[in-house]
């Protein structure tokens, strides 16, 4: 993808990424301990605008970083407003010591929105 100048996101798409936002923190309360959910911001996000070399229409590219300016989750919404988003949680599974969640993810389109989080073995 080609990148432009750095942007905010336009006007239209602000509803629809925070359904996203709230799909993703949603995941991610299921996913942490009691009190210990990260407060995930539609604010926080640094947008970028992005040129898809495929069919040459602008989509958005935005950037979550903690307090050390680690990116920790991404929000990418493509030119036909289908996204996909990510943001990182790792941590051990709340219910089930098994498991440590890596991140939460949350894709689909302005209909339809899908979500999981990503479990690997704990050690």
């Amino acid at each position: 993808m080609v990148v432009l100048a750095s942007r905010v996101l336009p006007a239209e798409l602000e509803a629809l990424a925070e359904r996203i936002v709230a799909a993703l923190q949603k995941t991610a309360y299921n996913y942490t301990a009691t009190g210990a959910t990260p407060k995930i911001e539609l604010s926080a996000l640094k947008f970028t605008r992005v040129i898809d070399p495929g069919n040459q229409l602008p989509g958005y590219e935005g950037v979550w970083r903690n307090a050390r300016n680690d990116r920790c989750g991404t929000l990418t919404i493509n030119s036909d407003n289908s996204f996909y988003a990510e943001y990182d949680l790792f941590c051990a599974h709340p219910r089930d010591t098994r498991w440590f969640v890596e991140m939460v993810t949350v894709w689909g389109n302005e209909t339809s929105m899908r979500s999981e989080a990503t479990l690997i073995p704990s050690l």
